[in-house]
């Protein structure tokens, strides 16, 4: 099992090989959070759900993967943002990111699920070995679903690439990376992601909502991402009525 890579800096000590894909990409998108180059829409998720047809073949493929932690919540809802954020930055391959999304936690199904609340929401969740496992996991889902479907090798492994990763790594190595990780972001702003998100980690919505403003509002990449988490945490403290409610 891989373990969480600490930069060493002390004299004398070797360092860690540089991580060039991701300094590419620090280098291409200089100005963060990065500007959109289409539009952005900040209105409800659930006026634009994903499209109906063409992942429904490895939706089916996954439908086992989708009943545990939430996941047929999740990642339907995190598609629907990963689609607008492909339509606000054009030049990503849209493609890709889609599919990510939708595979990117479907590892959770293949770990010890007594473990996923206890280690991967708790402490320093991020570092947690459950969380490495999970992505692991989940690329072998990739692996195993998305050759049968008629996606090339090549395509297979730019998925795994972005899915290992994902919640361990603190640094996005390309566009499509980008947006696959504000998708799984942006879901915790709606009130079903709220609603469900703050359960595991044992918060009320006030102190979730908080939570989303100061920690991850900060973590997303993109401009649109930031426009719509503020938009849908506005509309769900609101809704929620955090400001009494606390």
């Amino acid at each position: 099992m891989r373990t969480p890579k600490t930069p060493v800096a002390s004299a004398g000590l070797a360092a860690e090989p540089a991580d060039v894909p991701a300094e590419a990409f620090a280098a291409e998108y200089s100005v963060r959070p990065v500007p959109a180059a289409g539009p952005v829409d900040t209105t409800a998720i659930c006026n634009t759900p994903a499209a109906l047809e063409e992942l429904d073949a490895l939706w089916k493929a996954v439908v086992q993967e989708t009943r545990t932690r939430g996941n047929d919540i999740h990642l339907p809802i995190s598609l629907a943002y990963a689609e607008r954020l492909c339509r606000a930055y054009p030049g990503a391959d849209a493609e890709l990111v889609r599919v990510a999304t939708l595979l990117h936690d479907t590892g959770w199904a293949h770990v010890d699920e007594s473990r996923i609340i206890s280690e991967g929401f708790t402490g320093d969740w991020r570092k947690a070995a459950i969380r490495y496992e999970h992505e692991q996991q989940g690329c072998e889902v990739a692996r195993r679903v998305l050759p049968g479907l008629g996606y090339s090798p090549a395509f297979v492994e730019r998925v795994c690439e972005i899915i290992d990763g994902h919640d361990t790594r603190p640094v996005a190595r390309s566009l499509e990376d980008a947006l696959m990780r504000d998708a799984d972001r942006l879901w915790r702003f709606d009130r079903a992601g709220i609603s469900l998100a703050s359960s595991w980690f044992a918060m009320d919505p006030a102190t979730y909502t908080d939570r989303l403003a100061t920690e991850i509002v900060p973590e997303l990449i993109t401009q649109a991402a930031v426009d719509m988490a503020t938009a849908d945490l506005n509309r769900s403290n609101a809704l929620l009525k955090t400001a009494v409610i606390r």
